[in-house]
């Protein structure tokens, strides 16, 4: 057996190590009681400051349900409801479709329909766009601002004479309840969209595939998300489904279409959204395979023409519509055949006269360009603003 033993030289050097090591433990000892106690005030202190928040978030909200509910209230002694809520566009749209005539009834339908959003930046901060360019739609919430009623909503719902049932084009005018519809004309007159997007640029947004007519106001925009915006198990009505009731059978030009087009498009170019003819004539054909005209005209009998004059220059007899100014002119060999009228479609500045066969051939006759179409805002956002991302 081997006995350890310490000389008694190294004893002090020992006793000093074991002294240090006590304090070191002591001193380690007290900075952790010291932090933890640290920590125990910033908890409460954390604690207390969430407490106040949200007591603070709870009179807030019980405030603002004060003031909303006394905004809602009703004036005394009016008769009509006067509940509002805070809504304002915060963006306009530039689109290719001029008048209601011509626009699309559903989205997607014409892929080379373009617009462009223009938003307000008093409204609404270009950075407010940022990362929209990674989705491939929107959503666009807008407002029907060209109906021919919205003057109805003004009044007391008694006087109003709110139409419950609307026409329906693929039923050949036969009626269905408005909220079974698409229409424009219902009681709040707001509608939904979805669109392409093509490119963001600044406070802009340039789509494609449109049915919005220039000028709309818009409310707001959401991205279009498949995982819950497209529902797979979705049913619809029959006559729903009855797409080709509104496709054309086919649509071709006159051989001179192509010379006018290009004589108008020198006068037109600095403000459309195209980059040329020949691709203002691929939306043409694309718009026109679709009918667009209403029931109404399509039903209607021809003998509701009325002739006010013998011909114009070139051959032509002028023949005035009562109830639609989208039909004028008969050529001069058919006047006798009421079988065929011409209609007019409305494209950014150009005015395009074709006619309908009773099987369904489109003819595009003409084209010519319209200066009493508005300009506004179509210099600062045209062809050339997006030419690099198209």
């Amino acid at each position: 057996m081997v006995a350890f033993t310490i000389s008694s030289k190294w004893l002090p050097i020992t006793f000093t190590f074991t002294i240090a090591a006590f304090s070191g433990f002591y001193i380690l000892g007290k900075k952790l009681r010291s932090v933890e106690s640290k920590i125990r005030v910033l908890e409460a202190t954390l604690k207390c400051s969430l407490d106040k928040c949200a007591a603070e978030r709870q009179g807030r909200i019980r405030a603002q349900k004060a003031l909303r509910e006394a905004l809602l209230q009703k004036k005394t002694g009016d008769s009509l409801d006067l509940t509002t809520y805070p809504l304002v566009p915060i963006a306009t749209v530039q689109s290719c479709f001029s008048t209601r005539n011509g626009t699309p009834r559903q989205p997607l339908l014409v892929p080379l329909a373009r617009a462009c959003l223009i938003f307000d930046t008093a409204r609404v901060p270009p950075a407010s766009l940022e990362g929209l360019d990674e989705y491939s739609h929107i959503w666009i919430i807008f407002v029907f601002h060209l109906n021919t009623d919205l003057e109805k909503l003004w009044m007391e719902p008694s006087k109003s004479k709110f139409k419950a049932k609307v026409r329906v084009p693929r039923l050949k005018g036969e009626k269905k309840g408005v909220f079974a519809t698409r229409s424009p004309h219902r009681p709040c007159p707001i509608g939904l969209t979805v669109a392409k997007i093509v490119a963001v640029q600044g406070n802009m947004i340039l789509l494609s595939g449109v049915d919005l007519v220039d000028g709309t106001p818009v409310l707001d925009v959401k991205p279009y998300l498949p995982y819950c915006d497209s529902v797979n198990e979705s049913s619809v009505p029959d006559w729903v489904k009855a797409d080709s009731s509104l496709a054309m059978t086919s649509v071709t030009f006159v051989d001179v279409f192509d010379s006018s087009l290009e004589k108008c498009w020198k006068l037109a170019e600095k403000c459309t959204l195209y980059s040329s003819p020949a691709e203002m004539k691929r939306l043409i054909e694309q718009v026109l395979s679709w009918d667009i005209r209403s029931s109404i005209q399509r039903n209607r009998p021809h003998k509701s023409l009325l002739t006010v004059g013998n011909s114009e220059p070139g051959g032509l007899s002028l023949r005035v519509e009562r109830h639609d100014d989208n039909e004028s002119r008969y050529p001069s060999d058919t006047q006798d055949d009421p079988s065929i009228i011409v209609y007019h479609l409305i494209l950014e500045l150009l005015d395009i006269s074709y006619r309908i066969d009773f099987e369904g051939n489109v003819l595009v006759d003409d084209v010519g360009f319209v200066s009493s179409i508005q300009k506004t805002n179509r210099s600062q956002c045209n062809y050339n603003v997006w030419k690099d991302k198209l």
